[in-house]
């Protein structure tokens, strides 16, 4: 299962609005086949295992380990479990079962009725874990939320004041990459007007290989210049203003929300609007605060610099359960929980 949830972990970002499963097929103590989920309309991850079996005369005799309940329905693949049932393998060792009501046990119930031996439950939480972008979207009707920023070892997050137009670095060459391909795991990146306005941020992936996230901005009063990078239609943007604008775009959506009212929910609403399954939230510290307060809100993940401000934007204040330190040379990154 830990095989499995390896092999999972390459199809994270990619297999929308599925879930990234990872699948091996063992026979007498060994691995003769192992796959994960394709991108969106391709093979699931036991379709990929079972075609990469050489010998099928070895599936009536092997076991078979997924992450997640393989489907009963017709979508834009066949059933798994049907497969599983037509190459006659006979156990079935499963993570976690499916939450989403078009599975939801069916699956299991189909391979059972039909004489396969079914185990649910092995590394189980590890494989919620893994899962835990398409369980949070299916049960709570909203995205996954990761909240994200690098602060200064005196608790800043930015200087008052500066120069150019661009970010001001506070983490390491290491910890921006991780966050590139934190960016290409994920399916949107949301940040406010004053970051825009004052990094000029492209939000996409550069430093690692995958696709861009969406951008969603925060723009109350549409005070961003179209010249700025996160309006350049390069990246499907989500803009959510208060001001009505028709001249949306396969690329550059508006969509408006009472800004007079609490945004987190109308944020989420749109956010399920546009079927968006996980976002990180990466600024400013007004964006970020307003989902701690609200409670909103998943993960967090803040690196830890070695430099020091003395003066400037204060970091969000955050109490919540940490989960692990990690050093990434002279960084520190924290990732804290939301129980």
């Amino acid at each position: 299962m830990r095989r499995c949830l390896e092999l999972g972990q390459r199809g994270i970002g990619t297999t929308r609005p599925n879930p990234s499963v990872g699948a091996v097929i063992v026979n007498n103590g060994v691995i003769i086949g192992e796959g994960f989920t394709d991108p969106y309309v391709g093979p699931h991850a036991e379709v990929n295992a079972v075609a990469s079996v050489k010998d099928e005369s070895l599936f009536e005799s092997s076991t078979m380990y997924v992450t997640l309940e393989p489907c009963s329905h017709h979508g834009k693949t066949p059933p798994c479990s049907d497969l599983i049932i037509e190459k006659k393998i006979p156990n079935v060792v499963i993570g976690t079962i499916d939450t989403h009501s078009v599975v939801a046990g069916k699956g299991i119930s189909r391979l059972k009725k039909n004489g396969v031996n079914v185990v649910v439950g092995v590394l189980e939480e590890e494989c919620k874990e893994h899962h835990k972008r398409f369980f949070t979207f299916q049960n709570k009707k909203r995205p996954f939320i990761i909240l994200k920023w690098a602060e200064t070892k005196d608790g800043f997050i930015a200087p008052n004041q500066k120069d150019v137009q661009e970010p001001v670095w506070i983490s390491n060459e290491y910890s921006k990459q991780l966050v590139h391909k934190w960016r290409a795991q994920e399916h949107a990146i949301l940040v406010g007007t004053n970051t825009v306005l004052a990094d000029n941020p492209k939000l996409n992936v550069r430093s690692w290989t995958g696709n861009n996230p969406v951008r969603v901005v925060l723009d109350k009063s549409l005070k961003i210049s179209e010249n700025l990078s996160v309006l350049d239609k390069t990246v499907k943007t989500i803009v959510i203003t208060e001001v009505e604008k028709e001249n949306s775009t396969e690329n550059l959506v508006y969509e408006t929300i009472d800004f007079s009212k609490s945004i987190t929910k109308q944020i989420i609403e749109i956010l399920v609007q546009h079927k968006i399954q996980s976002i990180i939230i990466e600024g400013g510290a007004q964006t970020l605060q307003t989902f701690i307060d609200d409670n909103i809100w998943d993960e967090a993940r803040v690196f830890i610099g070695e430099n020091e401000f003395g003066d400037g934007v204060k970091a969000p204040e955050l109490k919540a359960k940490l989960e692990r330190e990690e050093k990434l040379q002279n960084d520190t990154l924290r990732i804290y929980l939301n129980d």
